[in-house]
């Protein structure tokens, strides 16, 4: 099952220069924050798929425009196609706007989380990375939380997909990462899941 995983910027290559048969095999999509209400309404209309999205730090003109025709997964466990996504949004607290939280807030919400998988989770969904797991600890804006590492010890996904930490401006975004079985994919800009089920 191939997913398309997005974040952060618009992708000129699927914007600008849409070409559907290059993602034809495309199942679902999921956004990891930051994107333009349209452009995730722009993918769920042409590619015809389920977009599921969670908020990152800038998301906040959702709350006026909401990506229509696509479904928000915060603070949720669902599954689609016999696999439980789960997803948290939102950066680590540095101005005390939206979508943004302390470490003890968002361990909170993460053992309410786990509460709610009542087990294992295969895609676990953020905005921000984990805390020393691609991230940018000398940036408050752009540290991970340490309270992600609960969920892979916990709910054992097999797949952490974020964004947040750009490509473009830190030395420390790497696209794949590992710890223990958990594959940390950084979704910035676009990027294809190939997610192997278990027959």
């Amino acid at each position: 099952m191939k997913i398309l995983v997005v974040a952060d910027v618009e992708s000129n290559y699927i914007w600008d220069f849409f070409d559907k048969t290059k993602f034809a095999d495309i199942e679902c999509v999921i956004s990891c924050g930051d994107l333009k209400s349209t452009y995730l309404s722009f993918l769920v209309t042409m590619l015809a798929v389920p977009v599921f999205y969670i908020h990152g730090n800038h998301d906040k003109r959702y709350i006026v425009s909401p990506p229509e025709g696509c479904d928000c997964i915060e603070d949720k466990v669902i599954t689609y196609r016999n696999i439980r996504i789960a997803g948290l949004g939102g950066s680590m607290e540095y101005t005390g706007g939206p979508h943004q939280y302390t470490e003890q807030e968002m361990q909170k919400r993460v053992k309410k989380l786990i509460k709610t998988s009542k087990g294992n989770i295969d895609l676990f969904v953020t905005h921000a990375p984990t805390f020393n797991l691609g991230d940018n600890e000398n940036s408050i804006c752009h540290r991970g939380f340490k309270a992600f590492y609960d969920i892979y010890h916990s709910a054992t996904p097999k797949y952490h997909l974020h964004g947040h930490n750009h490509f473009t401006y830190s030395s420390n975004a790497q696209r794949i990462l590992y710890y223990d079985t958990v594959q940390v994919i950084n979704g910035y800009n676009y990027y294809i899941l190939d997610y192997k089920q278990e027959s």
